[in-house]
């Protein structure tokens, strides 16, 4: 250990290099490296892949996995750990089998994703970022998981569960946790965070009917299309949008409702659960001053 004579302060060992991965492992992770990088006309292109590939082994981005992409590449260790730190899907510490990501960006806090975030954080007893100790649950909140017309969304390594609540969240992870089936809303079916690594890796999905369970968009996605081109949406356009009471002119209430009566359920949760800051008292929203007033 090394110290500062003028201040006394510990300046710490400098650190070792990285171990190696075991000889049986490093030939395995070369030949699936080797079939990545025969994909791209430039080696390095295929970095994102093979932290993908190196995540898939040990669940997170290690300093062993940094090495060997590196070695892989011709590229110095400092360069592909900025790329590893830059881009939030690879996990720099051990996590658990499961990435439960709650999104709390605009939309979906506003539907009630701030309120999941904070009852998953209770009810499994850990931070963002952290992982119940039974390394199953992995908790983080997401900024966004591009699913707003299903808010509030939480993902599961990736995989949609739509319009969710407190309740459904809650059950959502003791299933995880206790080895019950669970179902994405759309998309494949779950695997754990080392498979989807591997996926994601660029290795086809041997999951029996795994391929052709991703289908498509949802049907909430695709009415702004089907809008556009005309085309007639199944139940109305009601049936996208569910009005609050009271949102409708009298004289455009649809049959067999009475005027401003909002449906008994909608299929989509864009009638927020939730006060927004326009609708809340003590949280008034008014219009934008100029620059300078």
């Amino acid at each position: 250990m090394t110290t500062s004579s003028s201040e006394g302060v510990s300046l710490g060992m400098p650190q070792l290099p990285a171990p190696d991965y075991p000889a049986d492992v490093r030939a395995r992770l070369e030949a699936d490296a080797k079939e990545v990088i025969a994909r791209y006309p430039g080696a390095r292109s295929a970095l994102l892949p093979l932290l993908h590939l190196v995540q898939s082994e040990e669940g997170h981005v290690t300093r062993t996995g940094i090495r060997f992409c590196a070695e892989m590449l011709d590229l110095t260790t400092a360069e592909v750990t900025a790329v590893s730190t830059f881009y939030t899907m690879y996990r720099r510490k051990p996590s658990g089998d499961y990435q439960v990501g709650v999104c709390t960006n605009t939309l979906c806090a506003v539907m009630g994703g701030d309120a999941i975030f904070d009852e998953l954080k209770e009810h499994l007893g850990v931070g963002n970022d952290e992982t119940t100790a039974d390394g199953k649950v992995t908790l983080e909140h997401i900024e966004c998981n591009a699913a707003c017309d299903y808010a509030p969304v939480v993902m599961v390594n990736w995989e949609f569960f739509d319009n969710q609540t407190p309740e459904s969240a809650k059950q959502l992870v003791d299933d995880l946790r206790a080895g019950r089936p669970v179902s994405p809303t759309r998309g494949a079916p779950l695997c754990t965070y080392k498979d989807t690594a591997r996926i994601l890796a660029g290795f086809p999905d041997r999951r029996e009917g795994a391929v052709e369970a991703t289908g498509g968009a949802g049907a909430a996605s695709l009415a702004g299309l089907r809008l556009a081109r005309g085309e007639e949406l199944p139940g109305g356009t009601d049936h996208v949008v569910a009005p609050r009471a009271g949102d409708r002119p009298t004289d455009e209430a649809p049959s067999g409702r009475a005027p401003g009566e909002a449906p008994a359920t909608h299929p989509s949760s864009h009638d927020a659960p939730r006060d927004t800051s326009a609708s809340d008292p003590h949280h008034p929203a008014g219009p934008a001053a100029e620059e300078g007033e």
